[in-house]
C-alpha cells in the first residue's frame, strides 16, 4: 500500500490551505502545524514522515505552487507565500453551482464552492477518497483522477 502517497495529499492540502488563510501575506511553514510532531531519531534528526512533509512542501515549490525565502533547518520555509497558479485554483470552483443551495447569497456560493473549502471540509472530515481527488484535481489544472 502507498501510504506516504495518502500522506502527501494531507501534506499538500494542509500546506496550500495554510498559505491561502494568509494570502497575499508571507508566513513562515512550519512542518508541526502541517502533521502530528514526531520524536528525533538517536542522531537528532527529523522522522522520515517528518522529511517526507517537508518534501513534499519543496516539490510545491518546485512545481510551481509556493515561493519561499529559506528553509528554517527540517522546521519550516520562511516567508512562504501561494504562486498564482496556486491562489487560482484554490479560489476556483470544483462544485457545480446546481450542487449547491439556491438560497445561498452569490458570494456565499462562491466560496462554498471553491477548492479551498471542499479541501478544508474533506480534511475537517477525515475523507481520504475525496482529499485524494480534490488534490489531484488542483494538482492537475482541473483534469479528472
Amino acid at each position: 500500500m502507498d501510504l506516504q502517497i495518502d500522506d502527501f495529499h494531507k501534506d499538500v492540502a494542509s500546506a496550500l490551505l495554510a498559505l491561502y488563510q494568509a494570502f497575499p501575506r508571507r508566513i513562515a511553514l512550519y512542518i508541526d502545524d502541517l502533521m502530528p510532531p514526531e520524536p528525533v531519531d538517536e542522531f537528532g534528526l527529523p522522522s522520515k514522515r517528518h522529511q517526507s512533509c517537508i518534501a513534499a512542501l519543496l516539490w510545491l515549490a518546485d512545481e510551481g505552487y509556493l515561493r519561499y525565502e529559506t528553509t528554517v533547518h527540517f522546521e519550516a520555509l520562511d516567508q512562504a507565500v501561494l504562486t498564482e497558479k496556486a491562489f487560482l485554483r484554490l479560489a476556483g470552483p470544483t462544485l457545480p453551482p446546481a450542487q449547491l443551495p439556491d438560497e445561498l447569497t452569490p458570494s456565499l456560493r462562491r466560496l462554498r464552492g471553491s477548492l479551498a473549502r471542499q479541501l478544508r471540509v474533506a480534511l475537517a472530515e477525515s475523507q481520504g477518497e475525496e482529499l485524494t481527488r480534490l488534490v489531484r484535481q488542483l494538482l492537475g489544472a482541473g483534469a479528472s483522477a
